[in-house]
């Protein structure tokens, strides 16, 4: 199945050549079309898993992140129509707080919910891999908030994104790919700032984030009883999640994310589900909080976390706001190498100076780190990523026309911190900087599949899924079809 695939991306990418130099198109889409890192093929452990679990190699894929616990979840969906957690992945690195982005420049991770087409998706990177989360959406727009280059990509340095490791983005960036072969118009991406557990709710009970947390909980719990994914709207500067339109209606509600709500219902099924696990996790916060479960101080002058994998293995390194506490996860024990080569340059968050610790207000005055590191953060900027093949194919075929700013060749700078410090000294060899966009790496990596995957499974409701503005996701192969006039 991945050979056929990949033959078929070898052939498309062929005929895309041809046609380019036929019309005059810049060189550049050329040498994109056989790019070697956006072809590799999806490793041969996660086609097992996936047969494992009856799940197509082109079927669609959801991806979700948290910050506190730094993993991210691919889930896929198989062949009964539910997502299924394929793999998760610890995140090395990830920057800002726990809490959305707000502000370009503000260094924040964002959080919410978001849909990644083929124009977003970057083999050209300046982090070897990368797709760009779509932040700001249009609730974040709605709110005035700002922000360009927010991005899932490699090379375990973030300055506002998830960072991965060069490795893990090639996996991922391959179940992109071939999601979207499979005929998946748009992927949703989930990014949240914990698991949202009644424990880690109570947790956080004092963060001035919750109202927010709580309104986006409501997407988390209806994938979590459903294992569908979510259709996301926008109105009143909140999300609505899995909107219909009314008994009797002629026409969908049209939302805006600035305007009053229309008129819309939510299916009976998810509504009950949902409200069943929401009564459940309130009653268990109730406990938690009678019981006076510790509530989580507020951090400051940490920048972000780095999932325990990867701190243990970098000298002096701590996880920072990295905690993966009470949920189920990813563990140390796991992992028999680092899943994933970790570049000399990487800054690991750092836990804050005696100095600012005393100045701390003792209610919001960090936990003392698991491991303390003295080196300041990063100071160097990278250069804007470049506009991608994908981009510029799927505005050709009609995919493009909702791909947010940043992915344009017009893209603003990307998130930039003002501090500097000298480079620590290499934790594996460092890459040169002139071969950071070559095509010629290191051997593919099996330890970036040595996570073992787990499962899941609930009660499923089929239904349309989409992010508001998303396309909508086309019949199996419908994708690949858009080249049928090359074979």
């Amino acid at each position: 199945m991945i050979n056929r695939a990949f033959v078929r991306v070898l052939m498309t990418s062929a005929a895309l050549a041809a046609g380019a130099l036929l019309t005059g198109c810049n060189s550049d889409q050329v040498a994109l079309a056989t790019n070697a890192k956006a072809n590799q093929p999806v490793p041969p452990k996660l086609v097992a898993a996936m047969t494992e679990k009856d799940m197509d190699p082109q079927s669609p894929i959801l991806v979700r992140v948290f910050k506190q616990e730094a993993e991210l979840e691919v889930w896929k969906q198989d062949r009964s129509g539910k997502f299924g957690l394929l793999k998760s992945y610890p995140i090395c690195r990830w920057s800002g707080d726990l809490g959305p982005k707000v502000r370009e420049g503000d260094r924040q991770a964002p959080e919410g919910f978001y849909s990644i087409n083929p124009s977003q998706m970057n083999p050209q990177s300046a982090y070897y891999l990368s797709f760009n989360t779509g932040y700001p959406n249009a609730f974040d727009k709605a709110l005035g908030r700002t922000g360009s280059q927010l991005m899932v990509h490699g090379d375990c340095s973030s300055r506002g994104c998830f960072a991965m490791t060069d490795e893990q983005i090639a996996e991922i960036y391959a179940l992109g790919r071939e999601s979207f072969f499979g005929g998946q118009r748009a992927f949703q991406f989930q990014a949240y700032p914990f698991r949202m557990t009644p424990v880690n709710m109570a947790k956080h009970r004092n963060n001035p984030n919750m109202p927010f947390w709580r309104m986006i909980k409501e997407g988390y719990d209806a994938f979590e009883v459903t294992r569908q994914e979510p259709k996301v709207d926008f109105c009143e500067k909140k999300y609505v999640f899995n909107a219909q339109k009314p008994p009797g209606a002629t026409r969908d509600p049209v939302f805006d994310a600035a305007a009053k709500c229309p008129a819309y219902v939510v299916p009976d099924e998810i509504t009950t589900a949902v409200r069943e696990k929401q009564q459940a996790d309130e009653a268990e916060y109730a406990k938690l909080v009678a019981k006076g479960t510790p509530v989580a101080k507020l951090n400051t002058g940490i920048d972000g976390g780095m999932n325990p994998v990867f701190a243990s293995r970098v000298p002096g390194a701590s996880t920072g706001l990295s905690d993966a506490g009470e949920a189920p996860g990813l563990s140390l024990a796991n992992f028999q190498a680092t899943p994933g080569t970790i570049p000399g340059h990487v800054n690991p968050p750092r836990a804050p100076d005696a100095t600012e610790v005393a100045a701390m207000p003792a209610s919001t005055a960090p936990a003392p780190a698991t491991t303390s590191s003295t080196s300041t953060r990063v100071a160097a900027v990278s250069a804007p990523e470049k506009p991608s093949f994908m981009s510029s194919l799927a505005r050709k075929v009609g995919l493009g026309g909702n791909a947010p700013a940043e992915t344009t060749a017009s893209a603003k700078p990307a998130e930039k911190t003002a501090e500097t410090k000298p480079a620590p000294k290499p934790v594996a060899a460092a890459k040169p900087a002139e071969t950071k966009q070559a095509a010629a790496r290191p051997p593919f990596k099996p330890a970036a599949s040595d996570a073992p995957a787990t499962t899941a499974s609930a009660p499923a409701q089929t239904q349309a899924s989409l992010v508001s503005g998303a396309a909508p996701v086309l019949p199996s192969n419908s994708f690949d079809s858009r080249f049928a006039g090359f074979k």
